[in-house]
């Protein structure tokens, strides 16, 4: 009798697991394509983005079954690290490097238009981002002393250099990494991620006036910092450290409560460098890096692994329908919560 009771104990234990599995699960969708994906967007439960390296973009429209590839002609060589897209027909993708550049399509990405071109080496571009569909930002690295900010008021036609751009200490830059070191809320809220010799959360209101908030995330050299921050009302979470050394988890996530003012240091961190956050629901954060990808359930205290892949960045549709990963070699995955 006890060890039919034991038995029975160890099929419930089992079947616990394997529910626990399936139910948190990311699957692969496809990869082998010559590209490096780190922009994402997606857009709601049916259509995403993707953008990468050697001037790939694809799309999806019906959840990520299929993708549309192409290599954007006449910028084969470009580094498309940054996308916002609005519809299956209309996107934005910026190219990190030499030259800068910021192409839009209003066709589904049949033709791509430039609408910026710097040939300046010191222009870096890391993000781009859109309260809304008309006024949009891209965030770049630091010239002298202030990072490079581009605003649009007419839905990416036209570039100009934004007129309240934040501070940068020596030794500050960010990371295009997946393209969410700069989130812009629906009010205008600015709110960037910082890394290298300095680890901040720089926030700016809708006036255009920052305010500065070091933060307890991996530091010290370029390669350290906080590479991505999500926004969920008054609740922020920061992720990152060091990717040379990606399986180091010392103070690799960070959580605010009260809008970014105080700053907690996760009290189980990731199991180790993460280049992308992502607010799911409720209290529900989904990160992913080289290092595998790790949930919180808990708004950025306690964080825990599920998955072992390299990803660079993931997104989620607006009603979690919809939650896609991808990284190197075209890989793109879905995970079902």
């Amino acid at each position: 009798m006890i060890c039919k009771r034991i038995t029975f104990s160890i099929f419930l234990y089992m079947l616990l697991l394997a529910s626990i599995s399936k139910a948190q699960r990311i699957t692969t969708l496809q990869q082998g394509k010559p590209t490096n994906i780190r922009g994402m967007c997606v857009v709601d439960d049916k259509t995403a983005w993707i953008s990468g390296s050697k001037g790939y973009v694809a799309i999806t429209t019906n959840a990520g079954k299929t993708w549309v590839w192409q290599q954007v002609k006449g910028y084969e060589t470009a580094d498309f690290r940054g996308i916002k897209a609005f519809s299956d027909k209309e996107a934005i993708i910026i190219a990190s490097g030499t030259p800068a550049l910021i192409l839009k399509t209003i066709d589904g990405g049949i033709t791509w238009n430039l609408k910026y071109k710097n040939t300046d080496t010191t222009y870096f571009m890391d993000a781009v981002n859109f309260p809304d569909p008309k006024h949009g930002f891209v965030l770049g690295d630091p010239i002298n002393n202030k990072f490079l900010m581009l605003e649009t008021k007419d839905g990416g036609e036209t570039w100009d250099n934004y007129n309240h751009s934040p501070v940068a200490l020596p030794g500050e830059a960010a990371f295009a990494a997946s393209n969410t070191c700069l989130r812009i809320t629906p009010n205008n809220n600015k709110f960037i991620s910082t890394g290298g010799l300095f680890a901040e959360v720089d926030i700016s209101n809708q006036n255009g006036e920052w305010t500065y908030h070091q933060i307890p995330i991996f530091k010290g050299k370029p390669s350290k910092g906080a590479f991505s921050i999500t926004v969920n009302n008054n609740q922020l979470v920061v992720v990152g450290g060091d990717y040379q050394h990606d399986t180091n988890r010392d103070s690799t996530a960070c959580y605010s409560i009260d809008g970014g003012d105080i700053w907690h240091l996760a009290k189980v961190p990731p199991g180790g460098y993460q280049s992308c956050v992502e607010f799911i629901n409720a209290d529900t954060f989904l990160s992913t890096g080289t290092s595998g990808s790790n949930l919180t359930t808990d708004n950025g205290r306690t964080w825990r692994k599920i998955n072992n892949a390299s990803f660079n960045v993931c997104g989620s549709s607006i009603h979690e329908k919809l939650i896609l990963l991808a990284g190197n070699n075209g890989k793109i995955a879905i995970y079902k919560p």
